[in-house]
């Protein structure tokens, strides 16, 4: 009798808790530096997700290094209590392969609170590149082989898994030069320390609008429909058949947060990527907000899990790994 009543306490001590919830800020990690493509997602939705949590302030925390690793390890050792969450990229599918030994388990240390966006990416060049297209582009990097810096936001960012495929498909081997985020990545290409750099439209978008970069592609299979980027031609269509990448952003909390808290971060996504300014402001960038399955729990677990499967064999069969 007495086991009976101390269970029934404390499910209602917590359904009492997730009533409440949330009671005090909440903070989002980033696990890359501030002003980077993931960053500016974080942001900008923090904005709208606030108003399906009782308005309560929503703290971004960038959390930067190893790929992505550090931040996601720190959401996973975290209370699962709601109140730190982990917004990442296509990063928790490849960081499996890309290292070796990792502070958390993809599938088993977190919950699954939905996806975010899908991001194509474009393939960009310093402002004095001598190449102005993209066959251009070809004959200077095989003109120049051995001498071309491909520039990226660290092992396992996304600029660093596009390079990875670009070298791959075009059989061109750079230097690659590695960064602690997108942000000083983007400075030296723009200062012309580095040539060239494959990164996400939430990051490019503006510094090709404004004529600071070169342009060569876009990433995925279809042109896209933002004014800035809509004649920029694909990869595929200039040779690179079946080059297809884009980039998605998903969030996620520590591994037993309780299910109405689950719920209740879920139901307040969900209100936020149907926000007319949300929407507006990633199609402004190139991004897709997700409208399909994937934004509940479940399907979320289940696309990452077909990530993890599609990302491994062909990131090992690169060879390149992190200790």
């Amino acid at each position: 009798m007495r086991k009976t009543l101390t269970a029934l306490a404390v499910t209602f001590a917590c359904g009492l808790a997730s009533a409440a919830y949330p009671e005090k800020p909440i903070t989002i990690v980033v696990p890359f530096a501030a002003g980077g493509p993931t960053d500016k997602v974080a942001r900008d939705l923090a904005e709208v997700l606030r108003k399906g949590l009782n308005n309560q302030t929503i703290v971004i925390e960038n959390v930067g290094g190893a790929g992505g690793t550090l931040g996601a390890g720190r959401v996973a050792k975290a209370a699962p209590d709601g109140y730190t969450l982990l917004l990442h990229h296509i990063g928790m599918a490849t960081a499996p392969a890309l290292y070796r030994t990792l502070p958390f388990k993809v599938m088993e240390d977190f919950e699954f609170l939905g996806m975010i966006n899908d991001v194509p990416m474009t393939l960009i060049g310093r402002p004095t590149l001598p190449a102005n297209n993209y066959a251009e582009l070809v004959k200077w990097l095989n003109d120049n082989k051995g001498k071309v810096n491909l520039a990226n936001a660290g092992l396992g960012a996304a600029s660093h898994l596009c390079g990875l495929l670009f070298q791959q498909k075009t059989g061109i081997d750079m230097t690659t030069v590695p960064y602690k985020g997108t942000a000083p990545a983007m400075t030296d290409l723009l200062g012309g320390q580095v040539d060239i750099m494959c990164d996400q439209t939430t990051n490019t978008t503006s510094q090709i609008e404004a004529g600071k970069v070169k342009a060569f592609a876009v990433t995925t299979m279809q042109p896209l429909k933002t004014p800035a980027l809509a004649k920029l031609p694909t990869l595929d269509s200039q040779g690179l058949k079946g080059f297809d990448v884009a980039i998605w952003h998903g969030l996620y909390a520590p591994k037993g947060t309780p299910k109405a808290v689950v719920d209740q971060v879920n139901a307040a996504l969900r209100n936020a990527l149907k926000d007319p300014e949300f929407v507006k402001r990633q199609e402004a960038l190139g991004a897709v907000v997700v409208t399909d399955n994937r934004v509940s729990p479940a399907e979320h677990r289940k696309f990452v899990e077909a990530e993890i499967a599609k990302w491994g064999p062909a990131i090992k069969a690169a060879g390149q790994y992190a200790d």
